[in-house]
């Protein structure tokens, strides 16, 4: 049983941190989260002396209203400033809307995963080429892998995306303006045509992410990567990093429609460069790049 002592205790630490700590700290708004989440709790189960079957049930009472507020937030952050791009695009600004869209993305990413106070801890940024192209490879625990790399890893980015997400409104046309390319994996002849756009992104110095084992795992573990997916890097013949992340699973774990607090580690390995991987083929290159993510798990 909780006591009015641990409450207190409890209520306290909120207070010293947020007063401590700078105003808009991304760590110090996860914790925070976090305690005011454990106080709420603690209050309910001090209040009416609650059995370990409603403290769980309690727990998943605020699994529910954080999948609810990250979802509000979610469409807020993409409607708000929809018509400021709309506005640019028909001015022709297609660099500043494009900058827009990066800058709305970082924050939507940055503060969504605040919300549900999750830590992301990432390891590696100076592997991270500062100019040019970058093909991220990273493996696919989450469908919260997505606002991790765009809020943690560096680089404005966009993503190779399965082609139903193109319908989706408002979400589909940030995708567009962030430089996200659309496959329809039924479709050969559509395939090939996005995958030459894509490397001619990549030639132009705009980086892309690719999950290249094509669904989120089930269990964290590392499935086969798609054959030929990084053929795109050789086409552009431009660095390959690999990103391994880390616990991201445990945030909303496939098939569950509930979002939950996790620790997520994410690890940006030393690019790969091409010129250095003569002699081997697609394969070969996928296999390394999958050994490099797997050892990092």
């Amino acid at each position: 049983m909780m006591s009015a002592c641990n409450v207190t205790s409890k209520l306290m630490a909120v207070g010293i941190l947020i007063s401590i700590n700078k105003p808009g700290s991304a760590d110090t708004s996860s914790n925070t989260v976090k305690l005011c989440i454990f106080v709420w709790l603690d209050l309910r189960i001090a209040n009416r002396n609650l059995s370990l079957n409603r403290y769980i049930l309690l727990e998943k009472e605020s699994n529910v209203l954080k999948t609810i507020s990250w979802f509000a937030y979610l469409w807020w952050s993409l409607l708000k400033p929809r018509f400021e791009l709309m506005k640019l695009n028909r001015q022709g600004k297609t660099l500043e809307r494009d900058a827009c869209a990066h800058s709305i993305a970082r924050k939507w990413a940055q503060t969504g995963l605040v919300l549900n106070g999750s830590s992301i801890q990432v390891n590696g940024i100076e592997n991270v080429p500062k100019a040019g192209g970058v093909l991220f490879v990273a493996n696919h625990q989450s469908n919260f892998d997505i606002p991790i790399m765009i809020g943690h890893v560096p680089r404005d980015k966009g993503f190779i995306a399965k082609m139903e997400l193109a319908k989706v409104p408002a979400f589909s046309r940030w995708m567009k303006y962030v430089g996200c390319i659309f496959i329809n994996r039924g479709d050969p002849r559509q395939s090939l045509t996005a995958i030459n756009d894509a490397a001619e992104q990549l030639k132009a110095g705009h980086s892309l992410v690719i999950f290249p084992e094509g669904t989120r795992s089930a269990d964290g573990t590392v499935g086969p990567f798609k054959a030929g997916g990084l053929k795109l890097a050789m086409k552009a013949r431009v660095p390959i990093v690999p990103v391994t992340i880390s616990g991201s699973k445990n945030i909303m774990p496939k098939g569950s429609s509930l979002i939950r607090s996790a620790q997520v580690k994410v690890i940006i390995s030393p690019p790969l460069i091409l010129d250095e991987l003569d002699g081997m083929d697609s394969n070969q290159i996928s296999e390394k790049v999958r050994n490099i993510i797997i050892s990092n798990l």
